[in-house]
């Protein structure tokens, strides 16, 4: 190791998770290390080529709104950008972009390597120092011990990470690259909880041997909306995506290997991903259905290589390349290398707190896969997380823990503490209980203020958001001031776009609205998306702002540690041993609990009432 032998921060893993907490550490103004085995491959997409997508695409919003890397790296490398579920409710609407995985990767590592006091270095961590409950630092598999105040575990799939082909298995995190050994057993010693959980990707195929004539061509927009509110000088070249589809030829080719899949043999113990499952689980689990989409994805502007979503598979070598080529354009397909599954180590989050520190071991931060989610934007909302964390630590700092009634990382990471994930956890839309409130359009304006206390976000992004709210309020007064003429009467245009029919590009389109004003909702494009959201769903919001007050009330009564859920006779047996398994922060918190009833609360409640 080259430089200090002493850190503030010390990050463990180089994936999207460390990249962003290593990041946000040194950012912060920690002299901060990221140690990962493979420098070359910070921030790999090792999975889809893809960031964003239904509830993910808010995940990367707010992570640039509190001045995270992600969406400004996501809109650089993107070779397709497209807005999702355009034709249902606003809620729901979520940016996703297609990447060039190379120039992502490329970006990542320019980026982190410009950041005054962050340090790269190459290296495998297998234990920590520990003093008293409290990490020190870490111990390399060179022998070399290096100096911390707090570290961050960042593990991805790796800890312990064996993969699965057919009847073949190897000890690897990913293809090609051996897994990380050590830690994951010396957390376990130390008596933290440990899961097994399995994860898989699709073959990669040779974009020349496919006919994309025989398939449906999927272009992005032409008027991308970006992640980041600073978007690139020049947009990449833009790329279609191909949609063809599994049929009964292939469900009988993949049936008749079953006898030989890893994941129905029992040699997979990891418990898989529900929503995102292999080919071979999906046509068993829907059995009543005759085809399955499968979409053809670019991995990037200088290869061919393309990535079929949908086929992810640990069968046979054989058997896969057998069952792609009953596929409608994939008849003379070459697969440049195999799908697999992974299974790997993670911990119950029962053990860490909301600020993502360990239970057990004091200024120990845990982000990312090791939580047991699944996808690149889960990973990097917890990694950015961590390290604000722990820089506010060292610091003297209260930690930033958002509500389920602010943002979705605040959604993700209280899910993932109260109902902890027995499967590969992975967000979406409806996890949230105020998702017309956290659209992907105002992560900006709702995450300002905490924005603005963490610090990481830049003087001009800042500046932006304040400037985007005030073209709102000024658009809002506007269209409430504008009379809109009918026939026998003239009411407001805001009036008037509240009718279900009616939308802001028909009035602009019909000539009704002074031309000042068509001239301010053109040049302010997105801001006056936000302005028609508000004017249309204005019950439904002031509805949803009264449902998140009442909410808010139960998440501001905090549960002080001195609470002995054990001497508190009423409780329910099963609610003593998940809150004193759990220590809910908060009333709203132990409310979400499983196992913890209404009768349960108002026993705490009293408690609390009553004091120490």
């Amino acid at each position: 190791m080259s430089g200090s032998s002493t850190y503030d921060l010390i990050v463990v893993g180089g994936g999207h998770a460390g990249c962003e907490a290593a990041g946000a550490g040194a950012r912060l103004g920690l002299h901060t290390l990221l140690i990962s085995q493979d420098l070359a491959q910070l921030a790999r997409m090792s999975c889809n080529p893809a960031i964003g997508g239904l509830a993910k695409g808010h995940l990367v919003r707010e992570i640039d709104a509190l001045g995270g890397i992600m969406g400004v790296m996501t809109d650089k490398a993107a070779i397709q950008s497209r807005m999702l579920n355009r034709s249902k409710g606003a809620a729901v609407w979520s940016p996703r972009a297609q990447c060039d995985r190379y120039l992502y990767t490329d970006y990542m590592i320019e980026v982190l390597r410009s950041i005054p006091g962050l340090n790269l270095e190459a290296g495998e961590v297998i234990d920590l120092l520990i003093s008293e409950s409290t990490v020190t630092g870490v111990k390399l598999r060179s022998g070399e011990k290096i100096g911390a105040k707090c570290v961050i575990l960042c593990g991805g799939t790796f800890w312990n990470g064996v993969i699965h082909i057919g009847e073949w298995s190897t000890a690897a995190g990913r293809i090609s690259e051996p897994p990380a050994l050590g830690l994951s057993d010396r957390l376990s010693e130390l008596g933290l909880r440990r899961l097994r959980f399995k994860t898989g990707t699709p073959p990669r195929l040779d974009g020349k041997t496919i006919d994309f004539s025989r398939m449906d061509r999927q272009d992005g927009d032409a008027d991308p909306v970006y992640f980041s509110g600073s978007p690139p000088a020049q947009r990449l070249p833009q790329q279609p995506c191909f949609l063809t589809y599994s049929n009964s030829q292939t469900h009988d080719i993949l049936r008749s290997a079953l006898d030989r899949s890893p994941l129905y043999t029992g040699r997979i113990k990891g418990t898989g991903p529900r929503y995102c499952p292999s080919i071979e689980d999906k046509i068993v689990r829907f059995a009543q259905r005759d085809r399955h989409q499968l979409f053809l994805e670019p991995e990037g502007l200088t290869t061919d290589e393309y990535y079929p979503n949908g086929f992810s598979t640990s069968l046979p070598e054989d058997v896969q390349i057998k069952a792609l080529r009953t596929v409608t354009g994939l008849e003379d397909v070459v697969m440049n290398r195999p799908g697999y599954a992974v299974e790997y180590d993670v911990f119950a989050t029962d053990q860490i707190y909301l600020s993502l520190e360990c239970r057990l071991i004091k200024n120990l931060y845990l982000a990312g896969q090791i939580n047991g989610t699944s996808g690149y934007e889960e990973a990097a909302s917890q990694g950015l997380m961590a390290g604000i964390n722990a820089a506010r630590s060292i610091q003297g700092k209260e930690p930033i823990v958002l509500g389920r009634d602010q943002a979705y990382i605040g959604v993700l990471i209280d899910d993932l503490i109260t109902k902890v994930p027995e499967e590969p956890y992975r967000m979406f839309t409806s996890r949230s209980e105020f998702r017309l409130l956290l659209r992907q359009d105002n992560a900006g304006e709702r995450l300002l203020n905490v924005s603005k206390e963490i610090g990481l976000a830049s003087p001009e992004a800042i500046r932006r958001v304040e400037a985007s709210i005030a073209i709102k309020l000024g658009l809002l007064a506007r269209l409430q001031k504008t009379k809109v003429r009918l026939e026998d009467e003239s009411v407001p245009a805001s009036i008037f776009l509240r009718r279900p029919e009616v939308t802001l590009n028909g009035m602009i389109g019909d000539g009704i609205l002074p031309e000042d004003l068509v001239a301010l909702l053109a040049v302010n494009r997105e801001t006056s998306f936000q302005v028609e959201i508000e004017v249309k769903y204005d019950g439904y919001l002031s509805r949803e702002r009264l449902q998140a007050e009442s909410f808010r009330r139960l998440e501001d009564t905090r549960i002080p540690d001195w609470i002995n859920y054990g001497a508190i006779k009423a409780l329910s047996a099963e609610a003593k041993l998940v809150l004193t398994r759990t220590r809910p922060a908060t009333l709203g918190q132990a409310k979400r609990l499983s196992g913890v009833r209404s009768s349960d609360l108002a026993l705490i409640l009293v408690m609390l009432k009553r004091g120490k």
